[in-house]
């Protein structure tokens, strides 16, 4: 496997690839991360991963300075996987000057749920995704559904910008107990870990409801976010909306059977999980 830091470099590495599949990662791989390797791998080759920690997507109080960074072990881990490169460029390299142009995803989809907590998050992914397809200009990228929102944002912003690049949704890896993989997991104590799962059987819950034919839809969220409230989390939102545009689905919407997907963030002392369900 080859490591390259360098914008030029790494483009007269991958001159005259016409199949490459790319997976964009923050490092400190787990196995979430390597599913998606595989599954590159499914759809072109050579598949280049990336590692990165973003600064443009983190808020001034969130945890930039501390997020995880393992990159020898990530690297074993990806040559394991049959990466062919890794681009693993530093600020100076990706933003040699200030990224004073920035792409914004529209109010309606990048200002909801995450948005809403993570005021400018989604201006930073679209804004270093769009830079890294440059970058690697692959045929495909692989992202995770456990992102559900910046899956439909990176895939509406591929499609508006006609970029040449498929975007292929990963199922969500989860640990035996349903815990979905996230590198912030390792944030959690003993105890916390083995409380985490309530998340996801909150999503579970809210699903069976709906298949079970219950439309009171803002009294289900609250019911779930009440059940989490009780155990000690903080959530900040359990939110049931269309599949389509993330918008919130309408009574005749629910009548109908429109597909839909709740979504959840919560705080669990101070690790904050995100994780999803479709409907």
């Amino acid at each position: 496997m080859k490591i390259i830091s360098s914008i030029e470099e790494l483009r007269d590495q991958l001159s005259g690839q016409l199949r490459t599949a790319f997976v964009p990662t923050m490092g400190n791989l787990h196995e979430g991360h390597l599913s998606l390797m595989r599954l590159a791998r499914k759809h072109g080759d050579p598949v280049v991963a990336s590692i990165f920690v973003n600064r443009l997507q983190f808020g001034p109080n969130e945890d930039f300075d501390k997020y995880p960074r393992t990159f020898q072990a990530d690297v074993e881990k990806l040559e394991k996987e049959g990466v062919y490169v890794l681009f693993a460029p530093t600020e100076k390299d990706l933003y040699p000057e200030p990224q004073e142009y920035r792409v914004q995803p529209p109010d309606d989809l990048g200002n909801i749920l995450e948005g809403e907590f993570r005021p400018g998050f989604f201006n930073g992914v679209c804004t270093v995704v769009t830079k890294l397809f440059s970058c690697v200009q692959p045929k495909v990228a692989v992202f995770g559904k456990k992102d559900y929102q910046q899956l439909m944002i990176v895939r509406n912003m591929a499609r508006q910008f006609a970029l040449p690049t498929q975007i292929v949704g990963a199922e969500t890896f989860r640990a035996e107990d349903g815990l979905a993989l996230s590198s912030r997991n390792m944030y959690l104590s003993t105890d916390e870990r083995a409380e985490a799962p309530a998340l996801y059987q909150a999503l579970n819950f809210v699903a069976n409801e709906m298949r079970a034919g219950e439309h009171d839809r803002i009294g289900l969220e609250q019911r779930a976010m009440a059940q989490l409230d009780a155990r000690g989390w903080k959530p900040d939102y359990i939110s049931i909306r269309k599949r389509i545009d993330l918008q919130a689905p309408s009574a005749d919407d629910l009548a109908r059977g429109e597909p839909l997907v709740v979504l959840a963030a919560a705080k669990l002392g101070t690790t904050r999980l995100i994780d999803n369900l479709e409907i």
